[in-house]
């Protein structure tokens, strides 16, 4: 087997457009397998628990995506309550921005603004205990997606820690995970930029 082909530059300014124009064909397979990556990262937070929590990261994740999908949440909707977590491991300290950049080139605008700020809008539920602001996301009360974050959180973010619930399988929700990411990057139909879209069809 051949060896693939390199680029002449060490440094990226002496980039030619020939060499840029192989690297952007030998990207391709990497960015096609995107949704795999995502799909091993919830594995990997099947066998991780939320220190202390009752469930593993991924099963949190999963019953998020149930509870969306059983209320009639649309598909971006679900991928969101899916991975509004998958940031947990890479950076714990602001997963929901992490999160928020996983999803962000392939869902609309308003689902990765709920995931970027679910974290804040989750210390409605506990902030107290540590003495801090419980009310601090009403920074962000003249927001048109505050009601969406604020709804995202009540039903399917705080709710779904129990290890009695119905939650779907990994294998149901991947159709769906891999149709949003072989969706075109920012393609501005899907963004819609400006829409806040409703949680539930009811």
């Amino acid at each position: 087997m051949a060896d693939t082909p390199k680029v002449g530059f060490t440094r990226m300014k002496d980039g030619t457009a020939e060499d840029y124009a192989l690297l952007h064909e030998l990207e391709k397979p990497y960015l096609a397998l995107t949704a795999d990556r995502v799909l091993d990262e919830l594995r990997r937070q099947g066998d991780a628990t939320l220190e202390g929590y009752r469930i593993t990261r991924m099963t949190h994740g999963l019953q998020s995506a149930t509870r969306a999908e059983r209320d009639g949440a649309d598909i971006d909707w679900i991928v969101g309550a899916l991975l509004h977590d998958i940031g947990d491991g890479l950076a714990p300290q602001n997963h929901d921005r992490f999160s928020a950049e996983v999803i962000r080139a392939f869902v609309r605008w308003d689902v990765a603004w709920v995931v970027e700020h679910h974290g804040i809008f989750q210390m409605l539920y506990y902030a107290h205990h540590y003495g801090w602001d419980r009310n601090a996301r009403d920074r962000f009360r003249d927001h048109p997606c505050f009601d969406s974050c604020a709804e995202f959180c009540e039903r399917w973010d705080q709710s779904s820690f129990d290890p009695d619930y119905d939650t779907l399988p990994l294998e149901h929700f991947e159709p769906m995970l891999r149709e949003v990411f072989a969706r075109k990057a920012y393609d501005p139909d899907v963004i819609r930029e400006g829409y806040v879209s409703p949680l539930t069809a009811g």
